[in-house]
């Protein structure tokens, strides 16, 4: 628990913060330009604004500049941190074990001195050290009596159920407020800046005030600060860094158990079947054909699968009569994956271009050209031009360029920083309806691939039929649900769910529905 001088000492740090948000801006305040500069002299504007520890006339004391905020430690992050600060116009002081050794390793401008004076100077106190040695910082406890510790430290492990470092550093201090911060935030983040980095700050405390004053901090250090509730937060936002793209892990198995399951397909057809009955050779297409003709049944099946849910959610709504009923768990999930599931789409689509290209660069392709050649000028052909085959590769590859370029855009608009420059009817419309054109123009790329291919009783083999039909089973689906959902008695139904009727009701908050 904080003590009753906690509400006073809150009450400086807002003040001190502000002026020192004020004195970072770019241009000086109006109070600035009609004071003080007005009265300086020719002499005093020719001096720079920040000169370096050697200069006379620059004074390092704490007293004399804005804020003063203390970090205690002096690893990596402690160096970035302090570097961050003084760059936003905050008078740092370092407490170090060793000052004299590690006074070079920070700003000229920030004071480096032992752990008991540095927190004698400030109401700010970061923690940049690892939990084992919280405890020794106990001989300060009397000193810290009062004060804000930031506790930016990470776990080393993923902690569902023990006590959380922020916690535990508020069990050895009760007489100060700690607060969870900036451990979301990389030392490279720190010191590039927040334009090249993530510019989130998590926070929690059981303090709004001291909340508010770590708030006004980090914005003047550009970053954005997110209040993510009282300290028992802390052991979630301690989580944070260490979870390994949380949000992957499904889409990328589900990409690999079907790559994994298309090549071997593939590989029972286009090499084992040939070897087997007619004693040809063909294990030198393993390394790129195989992975060529997997590659996009993996990208269109992916890209199916981020629009069933959607179609599947439609239809639920449509069943229970409201908008107000969860889906299931697993359909919850499957919604909240589509993004991940339509870039890993996108990836191997991309990829199979690549590969595409690549092809006719192969040795073994350039034997077959060979082959057809001899075996064309032996049978005395003349021309081996096949109109059909003509129009229908022509056809293939233009529907297979439109339908990476519009897979492409919605990569794009994917992105965050593209994404928040829509608003939700331009990201909904390039998201499902251009979206949806995407897997209708991938369609008919397979289609046309694939031509009377279906019906050829040689291209099944093992009695196993062409890949391609295989890839048609679930965007076909899709399609025809999607036909069914535009129909106007069914869209007009769906509409009126979704603006809030519900089955068994005629009318909403008191209007009388059509």
């Amino acid at each position: 628990m904080a003590t009753p001088l906690l509400g006073e000492h809150f009450k400086n740090i807002r003040r001190l913060v502000h002026a020192a948000c004020a004195g970072s801006k770019i241009f000086p305040s109006r109070h600035l330009r009609a004071g003080k500069f007005r009265g300086m002299s020719k002499g005093d504007m020719a001096q720079p604004l920040l000169s370096s520890k050697s200069d006379k006339n620059y004074d390092t004391s704490v007293d004399s500049l804005g804020t003063a905020v203390v970090i205690l430690g002096s690893g990596d992050f402690a160096r970035s941190l302090a570097t961050r600060l003084v760059c936003s116009g905050f008078q740092v002081v370092i407490g170090s074990r060793n000052p004299k050794r590690n006074a070079n390793l920070f700003p000229a401008s920030a004071k480096v001195t032992s752990r008991e004076e540095a927190v004698k100077k400030a109401d700010i106190v970061f923690v940049a050290v690892f939990k084992e040695h919280y405890s020794t910082l106990c001989d300060l406890s009397t000193v810290l009596e009062g004060k804000v510790l930031v506790d930016v430290s990470n776990a080393t492990e993923i902690n569902n159920h023990k006590k959380s470092n922020a916690e535990y550093l508020a069990s050895l201090f009760p007489g100060s407020t700690v607060v969870k911060g900036f451990n979301v935030i990389s030392a490279w983040a720190l010191q590039s800046g927040p334009q090249d980095g993530n510019k989130q700050v998590l926070i929690c405390s059981d303090s709004p005030e001291a909340k508010n004053a770590i708030s006004t901090i980090a914005r003047s250090m550009g970053f954005i600060p997110v209040d993510m509730g009282s300290l028992c937060a802390a052991r979630e936002i301690e989580n944070v860094p260490l979870r390994l793209l949380p949000l992957w892990k499904i889409p990328v198995l589900l990409a690999l158990c079907l790559f994994v399951g298309f090549y071997v397909y593939n590989f029972t057809r286009s090499v084992l079947h040939p070897y087997l009955q007619e004693n040809k050779n063909k294990f030198y297409k393993i390394p790129m054909e195989l992975v060529n003709v997997t590659l996009p049944c993996v990208a269109y099946v992916m890209l199916s699968l981020v629009y069933l849910p959607g179609v599947l959610a439609a239809f639920l709504q449509l069943h229970h009569g409201t908008k107000y009923r969860r889906f299931p768990d697993w359909l919850d999930q499957w919604l909240i994956h589509r993004k991940q599931i339509g870039l890993v789409s996108f990836y191997c689509a991309a990829l199979h271009a690549v590969y595409s290209f690549c092809l006719p660069m192969r040795r073994s392709s350039r034997y077959q050209m060979l082959n057809d050649a001899f075996k064309q000028v032996a049978e005395k052909k003349n021309s081996a031009w096949v109109e059909e085959e003509v129009w229908r590769m022509e056809i293939y590859v233009s529907f297979g360029i439109m339908a990476l370029g519009v897979m492409s855009l919605l990569a794009v608009s994917s992105l965050p920083s593209v994404g928040n420059s829509l608003n939700w009817r331009e990201f909904s419309f390039i998201q499902s309806t251009l979206g949806f054109a995407a897997l209708v123009i991938a369609t008919i790329h397979t289609l046309t691939f694939g031509w009377k291919r279906a019906f050829d009783g040689n291209q099944y083999k093992f009695y196993l039929p062409p890949t391609f039909t295989l890839t048609l089973l679930v965007p076909c689906v899709i399609i025809l649900a999607r036909i069914v959902l535009f129909m106007p008695c069914i869209n007009r139904k769906l509409v009126r769910i979704r603006r809030g009727w519900e089955k068994g009701r005629d009318v909403l908050d008191g209007i009388p529905l059509p």
